[in-house]
């Protein structure tokens, strides 16, 4: 009886990855034809052209973002097979709540020491 539940899982497993292969292989392929379009643009001064080539390279991130779920999630959950669990972060400490405070009042006083530069140089 287990014979045709393994043959189903079978069929299952090869059907997702051909879907996660067909996806990746068509957000290659359209990032591709953005690239040669980009490329074809020509100078961005041309009126149209720089807000194109923005499109462009904008679908550009968004189909590698496609691209690499599919790739994080054919590798944190095999389909229907085994899974990948990171494991919980600790919980924050003092110490933890000190640093990141340190960190917040620094990068404010580099922002303010920017401002106060910007408008003694403007």
């Amino acid at each position: 009886m287990s014979e045709p539940v393994d043959a189903d899982l079978r069929e299952l497993q090869r059907r997702t990855l051909d879907l996660y292969a067909a996806i990746t292989l068509l957000m290659l392929l359209g990032i591709g034809i953005l690239i040669a379009y980009a490329v074809r643009l020509g100078p961005l001064t041309s009126p149209g052209a720089e807000r194109s080539f923005g499109l462009a390279v904008a679908l550009m991130a968004i189909m590698g973002a496609v691209i690499f779920h599919v790739a994080d999630r054919t590798y944190r959950v095999w389909p229907l097979g085994r899974r990948f669990r990171p494991s919980r972060p600790p919980l924050l400490s003092s110490r933890d709540w000190v640093r990141f405070l340190k960190v917040l009042v620094f990068a404010l006083a580099v922002a303010a020491v920017a401002y106060l530069l910007a408008g003694v140089l403007a």
